[in-house]
């Protein structure tokens, strides 16, 4: 860790507040502090995060799956302060090496023809990119996502994501996009048609509440698009480069999909990044006739990919999707002693890799576990698409002994949020 926060905790706590909640986002600012983190974040390192109080909260969020070497890995760390020293934003005259070294990393680590890639800034630059390839290819308008799907909410992504929740207000939506019940084969079957541009899904729905695809799933959504003339676009935004225990969830199924997309831990916990991939004829397609035809300012910038090259190096040299393969089996395991214990109040565990989802039988029962924890220093995250489902995300570095010890305290306060529900019911 570096020094700790020496100022007044207890000044820079209200001062920090009263900015969110005038210059940036009050309910955001409320809502943290019914969580009870009510200081802000200070330093972090590794699995571990340090308030300005002082308070150290073991990270099971992860950002969201962005951290999943941690935070400030050495070597990614490293990688960036070493380009500082060089190039740092790109000028777009020159080709730039750390761009083309990462371009065929990239191909190196992903499956089957994926070959070229699109570097840009988040998960839903991603999205809107393969988006885009996929009209442009095909021709075709129109794009098929799933219910509960998440892939941002930009208002291309949006208009593929699955939660009206996040579409009222911003209505009209782009056109051509409907949704199917995400895993019901034939539900694809009946939508998926000679119009049909692509397909656009997740794996395992993360922000739909780890809702993971059924075997073979993909595998006949892959026939389907592919009889149809139709692109397969895979979203790995969350959980690419390791997360459910192999490098690409898509791997699970062995497909392999047009397009594929991803951020997050792209970036190795210092850099955003991200990027979308496609096959030679995608490519072809999109950039054959005009190299500019889709373009990004501060995308695949030199510092972007020096992290971007050292996240994927030391994912490789730590074995990491190996490791949440194992790791994540065990974890799963322990949880699912929770459904047994309190199936009452517990409906469902379920999970790939460190990638878990605990779901409740009412969300008021979920926003209790999730402060319960926060009280006794430990992070867990909401569902966007799923309110009843508590994410559990832990870098993949974690130490096992952090691992259980977090585990401990999320029983904890599920076991404490039950019986004081109980005991209200009486």
């Amino acid at each position: 860790m570096t020094q700790p926060f020496s100022g007044d905790a207890e000044a820079i706590a209200e001062l920090t507040y009263s900015r969110y909640r005038d210059y940036i986002n009050p309910g955001m600012a409320d809502l943290l502090r019914f969580t009870g983190l009510s200081y802000p974040e200070w330093d972090a390192e590794g699995s571990i995060i340090r308030d300005v109080a002082g308070n150290e909260y073991i990270d099971c969020v992860a950002g969201y799956g962005v951290f999943s070497l941690g935070h400030r890995h050495p070597a990614v760390v490293a990688a960036v302060r070493r380009q500082l020293d060089l190039i740092t934003l790109k000028t777009h005259y020159f080709l730039d090496i750390a761009l083309g070294e990462l371009g065929e990393k990239l191909a190196a680590i992903s499956p089957g023809r994926l070959q070229y890639s699109f570097l840009c800034n988040s998960g839903t630059e991603a999205v809107e990119g393969a988006l885009k390839a996929a009209r442009i290819h095909t021709g075709r308008r129109n794009v098929i996502g799933a219910v509960n799907g998440f892939h941002g909410k930009t208002y291309g992504s949006l208009s593929a994501s699955g939660r009206e929740l996040y579409k009222e207000g911003f209505r009209p939506l782009m056109d051509g996009f409907g949704l199917v019940e995400f895993g019901d084969a034939k539900a694809m079957a009946d939508a998926v048609n000679g119009e049909t541009a692509a397909v656009i899904l997740e794996v395992v729905q993360g922000e739909g509440g780890v809702n993971v695809a059924p075997p073979g799933y993909l595998r006949e959504v892959r026939r389907l698009t592919s009889e149809a003339g139709a692109l397969l676009i895979v979203d790995e935004v969350r959980t690419g480069l390791g997360r459910t225990g192999r490098m690409f969830a898509s791997e699970h199924d062995g497909v392999e999909p047009d397009l594929l997309t991803m951020a997050k831990a792209l970036g190795g916990g210092v850099m955003p990044v991200a990027a979308f991939l496609g096959t030679p004829e995608v490519w072809a397609s999109l950039f054959g006739t005009n190299p500019y035809l889709h373009s990004t300012t501060f995308g695949g910038n030199p510092l972007a990919c020096a992290a971007a090259i050292a996240a994927i190096d030391t994912t490789e040299q730590l074995g990491l999707p190996a490791r949440s393969d194992s790791l994540g089996k065990a974890m799963l395991e322990r949880l699912k002693g929770l459904q047994g214990e309190f199936g009452e109040w517990v409906a469902d565990v379920r999970g790939l890799g460190l990638l878990a989802g605990v779901e409740f039988r009412s969300d008021d029962v979920a926003k209790l576990v999730i402060a319960g924890c926060a009280r006794e220093v430990l992070l867990v995250a909401y569902s966007l698409n799923n309110p009843l489902v508590i994410r559990i995300e832990p870098p993949l570095v974690i130490e096992e002994a952090l691992l259980d010890r977090a585990l401990g305290i999320f029983e904890q306060s599920v076991r404490g949020t039950v019986e004081m529900l109980a005991g209200m019911q009486i």
